[in-house]
């Protein structure tokens, strides 16, 4: 398994809780988990480097265990335990000086070190947390944020109180509150900006360096929750994937929207753009991973993977040679998953979370209008009145 993933250059995890490894250039996919022992416990969330050199893969699972991948050996070599399945699943994994840091949707914010089966520092960052974003040029520092939970940035060696906090828009014309939902981050390198994305198709950049705690800049993309977000290289542009398969490049300096990434078909789960090189991957519920190019915008590699996905993580390595946009079928690796598996007949079709959670937008938009209509309609009969009397 070695030579097999040592081949790989990009890393995605599904929710049969399969770490699959892909080799763009040489049209190949493999699977690194034991198929006889899956269950949906296992569900991969999370991703991440565990040493700079890259030859370990972090793998965050939704029962809390988080499993070293060794990409030279081409096996699991380690299991830990941080935290449990009722705390909520994994929104965010990092590995920082202190330790290993990890958040939950339920908002703990932990650091768990080798020696130590208890965390050594354990943060409550708020309730529904949907995103915990590393700063890569000082790993101590971390973003989190959610649904009505605003962004916050925490020193994890001065843990007691965030270093900076956002503050909400101010209220609308008719004094209802501004819903807060962040759903992704990312730190600006050489500075000291921060890039969110919301679940009400906003983009904002905040500068924790000024004064103002609300955003310097804001960009409405499309009409459906945004999803996550990463910087291009050079940090002048970011792209960002919503729940209905669209991809966007939007200028940071100018606040528009430089171009579209087209072939998606279902919500975007995974996103990330390469460190060096002009490409971007994505990966979400229609089980593709595909690489865009960003000065083209013409789709590079596409991979059909047979699970939905959850997360990426793209080697800063070159993937290799361009092959087109043609369709790459999994080799037989993953064939033996499909064939060992029993048959489930649903009773009840569940919807994805992506749904649930844009209908709950779209829900909240029509009682937003509800009020401004009625707010009008009362203002219009008081007028009225008063003419009336005169």
């Amino acid at each position: 398994m070695g030579e097999k993933s040592r081949l790989c250059r990009v890393w995605v995890g599904a929710e049969t809780g399969i770490l699959k490894g892909i080799s763009p250039a040489k049209k190949q996919a493999f699977n690194f988990s034991e198929t006889s022992s899956l269950s949906r416990d296992q569900e991969v969330r999370v991703l991440c480097w565990g040493d700079p050199a890259e030859t370990e893969v972090l793998v965050g699972s939704v029962n809390g265990t988080v499993r070293t991948f060794s990409t030279e050996k081409g096996v699991f070599t380690e299991t830990r335990q941080c935290g449990d399945a009722d705390q909520g699943f994994f929104t965010g994994l990092a590995v920082a000086d202190c330790g290993l840091v990890t958040c939950v949707e339920t908002g703990r914010l932990r650091v768990w070190r080798e020696e130590s089966s208890s965390p050594v520092v354990d943060i409550d960052a708020g309730k529904n947390v949907c995103r915990m974003r590393q700063n890569a040029a000082q790993k101590n520092r971390v973003a989190t944020g959610g649904k009505e939970n605003g962004l916050k940035i925490w020193d994890l060696e001065r843990p007691d109180t965030p270093v900076f906090t956002a503050k909400n828009l101010r209220d609308d014309w008719i004094d209802l509150k501004q819903p807060e939902w962040l759903r992704d981050a990312a730190f600006l390198p050489d500075s000291d900006k921060i890039v969110t994305c919301t679940g009400h198709h906003q983009v904002r950049v905040y500068d924790p360096s000024t004064p103002q705690r609300r955003p310097v800049l804001e960009v409405r993309y499309g009409e459906y929750p945004l999803t996550c977000l990463s910087l291009v290289a050079g940090a002048q542009s970011v792209v960002v994937g919503n729940t209905h398969g669209s991809l966007a490049v939007l200028d940071l300096r100018k606040g528009l929207v430089r171009g579209c990434l087209k072939g998606l078909q279902g919500g975007v789960r995974g996103l990330q753009c390469h460190p060096t090189l002009p490409l971007v991957a994505s990966c979400g519920l229609d089980r593709f991973l595909r690489i865009h190019s960003l000065e083209t915008r013409a789709l590079e590699h596409k991979v059909y993977l047979k699970s939905r996905l959850n997360c990426l993580l793209l080697s800063s390595g070159a993937l290799g040679e361009e092959v087109g946009g043609d369709v790459e079928e999994v080799k037989e690796e993953e064939d033996e998953l499909w064939q060992s598996m029993e048959k489930v007949e649903e009773k009840s079709k569940r919807k994805a979370p992506e749904e649930e959670e844009e209908e709950e937008a779209v829900e909240e938009e029509e009682e937003e209008e509800a009020v401004e209509v009625e707010v009008t309609q009362v203002t219009n009969s008081k007028k009225k009145k008063k003419k009336g009397q005169k």
